[in-house]
């Protein structure tokens, strides 16, 4: 790892993922009353513990304008809610679930974003020396 990979730790990556489990829970809202769609969301505790291990977790696109995770064998991805209440259309998004989901991680984002921040501005604070 180089300095700067120890400077930032996992938050670095941890961005990218919560940036990408946004979008997942806001398709699951946004498909609360799409008869037969299945909420996703993602096994953060499963990705947090391969990358530990040494892999590293991947974004790429299936088609400009999407974007889907390119996990290894050992990350999981992306996973099928399990719902304690199924609509009758099939559908298995629980509205207050979903949006308890995405305020979380709106909040782990904002924790990640504030911490690597903090981070450059102690580096360049280092690196001009005052």
């Amino acid at each position: 790892m180089s300095w700067i990979d120890n400077a930032f730790g996992i938050h670095a990556q941890a961005l990218s993922f919560r940036s990408q489990r946004s979008s997942v829970l806001a398709a699951n809202i946004a498909n609360s009353d799409t008869p037969g769609f299945k909420a996703r969301d993602y096994d953060f505790q499963d990705a947090l513990k391969s990358y530990v291990k040494g892999g590293a977790l991947s974004l790429s696109n299936t088609h400009r304008g999407h974007s889907e995770s390119t996990y290894g064998s050992n990350y999981g991805g992306l996973l099928y809610r399990v719902p304690t209440k199924a609509a009758s259309n099939g559908n298995t998004v629980e509205s207050e679930v979903e949006q308890a989901a995405f305020a979380d991680n709106a909040v782990r984002y904002q924790t990640s974003l504030q911490f690597l921040s903090g981070t450059i501005s102690g580096l360049r604070l280092a690196i001009k020396g005052q």
